[in-house]
């Protein structure tokens, strides 16, 4: 990272706001290298000439050739500025498209620059609106809807830049999947540097995630949304000025049958010193504009939940109510160890919700202190131990203690977790009780406080890996997301909350999977049973497994774990070929930290 005086000035004001603590996470983050230079990644994949030629010659044979109108609110735009905007529009190798500059300059020099502009290209699908009043943003850009006379409309702030194939990736997508109502792309940032444009902080994104979006408005540019479902929302409003596309988006995808997701970098958000891009603290009254869109999105959609912004501006917590006090059933294997058992059992003993049964499942323990701890627990209330008389399979074990659990909702817990979050049964409980969620996981970290879990994705080294092992507890990772709410493809079952209701649709752990991948698997099936899988870093626990598993180092061990790999590569061989969709593929299935592939 270069240092400069404005970095400097900007760092004195992240550090007088969030204090010194997260300044120097702040920092460390930023000192790190990037693995891949993103620059010359930029450079390697962007569009070539003759790929935009060939799109030309595809996006007039689409069966689906919606016009596509672009708005524009504009504002004391400066002309450079205006220009490369208005070029990166009229470059686009999809050529159906018009594009609604509404213009609320007191003066006449945005509007003579447009009109010197199509003038001199000959342009006639630039249309230049001049309004009598400025109406804030929300208001301009209504007045854009109100003239678009596409079919599909996106929208373009007026010194920001669109990559030459932004709208015929977004026709392509619209033709290939007729059920898509609103369309977001993946962006970065550029700024003027003496050597050009330079393009910085990619940002890539998930498919959709509902729970992200809860979090942060992560789908922001490029916005793409069909016509019927713009007038269906109601256009933008006003009193969420600031944070009006993030209401407007919250609305959209509400209403949208589906929505869709171009994994390119077809926007690029210019940074200058008066931009949100370099200085999030300019528009903090947006942030609260923000926490209401998402309050109202909730009460929308009949989720009672309290949502309150997190330190970084523009991130938000969801905080959803438990309805009732339902039974909750933890379930813990157990071999030995007694002395790890007790730690964890005490750590849940600790919990502020009171209506739970813990079940110790006893796995072929031979330790008499084991036996005398196991007396002591059924003595206490709220425990009791079922005892497991075959060998280790811990899906088998996992499903044989739910059969003797009485609770609506299922925790699985290993025996070397302890729980350090004291109201964790509530926040999972909160989420699991939504109607959509199946599985709600936690935040684990190692005795050494580095993130041991933070979700899982399918397809890295193979099959699959836990994200962010060995980040430092205080820091983030990539757009934070090690700290956010969201939705992954699966979580570890060494801290999991499930409803009896899709453990039961699923019939449980695959017991095929004795030891690995079996809460992988679960979770797939589960989101392949319409469930969704919730990444919830407010609960938060030790997990001592140790950061150097023993190697499966038996012929045994090899010959099962080999089985096992098999058995979930066959059964899951289209998810690991198509990738997984809450991860992008833009980053590299080597590594575990959203870091980019070569």
């Amino acid at each position: 990272m270069k240092i400069t005086p404005y970095k400097i000035k900007k760092g004195i004001r992240y550090f007088r706001h969030y204090g010194p603590k997260a300044f120097w996470n702040r920092l460390r983050d930023k000192m790190e290298p990037e693995e891949v230079a993103y620059q010359p990644w930029f450079e390697k994949y962007r569009a070539s000439q003759e790929e935009l030629e060939s799109q030309r010659r595809q996006g007039r044979k689409f069966t689906c050739r919606p016009l596509l109108s672009v708005v524009v609110p504009c504002y004391q735009t400066p002309e450079k500025y205006l220009l490369e905007m208005l070029d990166s529009v009229r470059e686009q190798s999809y050529e159906n498209w018009e594009l609604c500059l509404m213009d609320a300059t007191p003066s006449e020099t945005v509007a003579e620059a447009v009109r010197r502009y199509c003038s001199e290209h000959r342009e006639t699908r630039i249309h230049c609106h001049r309004l009598e009043k400025n109406l804030g943003i929300a208001g301009n850009t209504n007045q854009g809807l109100a003239v678009a006379a596409g079919s599909w409309i996106g929208f373009l702030d007026h010194d920001d830049l669109l990559a030459p194939e932004a709208f015929y990736e977004v026709v392509a997508l619209i033709n290939q999947d007729s059920e898509v109502e609103v369309i977001y792309s993946d962006e970065d940032q550029v700024e003027e540097t003496r050597q050009g444009l330079k393009h910085q902080n990619p940002h890539f994104k998930p498919e959709f995630s509902p729970d992200l979006l809860c979090s942060n408005n992560y789908i922001t540019h490029f916005l793409c949304v069909k016509d019927s479902v713009v007038k269906q929302a109601g256009g933008f409003r006003e009193d969420f000025d600031g944070a009006q596309d993030y209401d407007f988006i919250l609305r959209c995808t509400e209403l949208a049958r589906k929505t869709g997701h171009v994994a390119k970098v077809l926007y690029h958000w210019r940074v200058h010193s008066n931009s949100t891009a370099d200085n999030p603290l300019s528009k903090t009254y947006a942030y609260e504009a923000g926490r209401r869109a998402v309050q109202e999105h909730l009460e929308r959609t009949g989720k009672k939940g309290r949502v309150s912004q997190l330190p970084h501006f523009g991130f938000y917590r969801v905080k959803y109510e438990v309805e009732g006090e339902p039974l909750v059933s933890i379930l813990i294997p157990s071999k030995d160890q007694s002395g790890m058992l007790r730690r964890c059992v005490e750590s849940i003993r600790k919990s502020t919700y009171r209506n739970y049964e813990i079940i110790v499942v006893e796995n072929n323990s031979t330790e008499p202190e084991t036996f005398a701890y196991y007396q002591e627990l059924q003595d206490r209330q709220h425990a009791r131990v079922v005892v497991w008389e075959k060998g280790f399979n811990y899906s088998s074990i996992n499903n044989f203690g739910a059969s003797h659990a009485q609770g609506s909702y299922f925790i699985l817990l290993n025996n070397d977790v302890e729980i350090l979050t004291q109201d964790w049964i509530e926040e999972l409980l909160g989420n699991c009780q939504r109607p959509e969620v199946g599985i709600v996981g936690a935040r684990l970290y190692y005795p050494d406080n580095t993130v041991q879990h933070a979700g899982i994705v399918v397809g890295i080294d193979g099959i699959a890996a836990n994200m962010f092992p060995g980040l430092r507890r205080g820091q983030e990772g990539y757009y934070h997301k090690a700290a956010l709410q969201l939705n992954y493809s699966a979580v570890t079952a060494a801290c999991m909350m499930v409803s009896r209701e899709a453990f039961e649709k699923v019939r449980g752990l695959e017991e095929k999977l004795a030891v690995a991948f079996n809460d992988v698997d679960f979770c797939l099936r589960v989101r392949k049973a319409g469930y969704l899988v919730v990444y919830d870093p407010f609960v938060e626990a030790y997990h001592y497994e140790s950061k150097t598993r023993g190697a499966e180092d038996t012929q045994e061990k090899v010959r099962r774990f080999g089985e096992e790999i098999e058995f979930f590569r066959t059964r899951w061989i289209e998810l690991l070929k198509e990738g997984d969709p809450c991860y992008n593929p833009n980053f590299s299935l080597k590594k575990c930290n959203y870091a980019l592939k070569p």
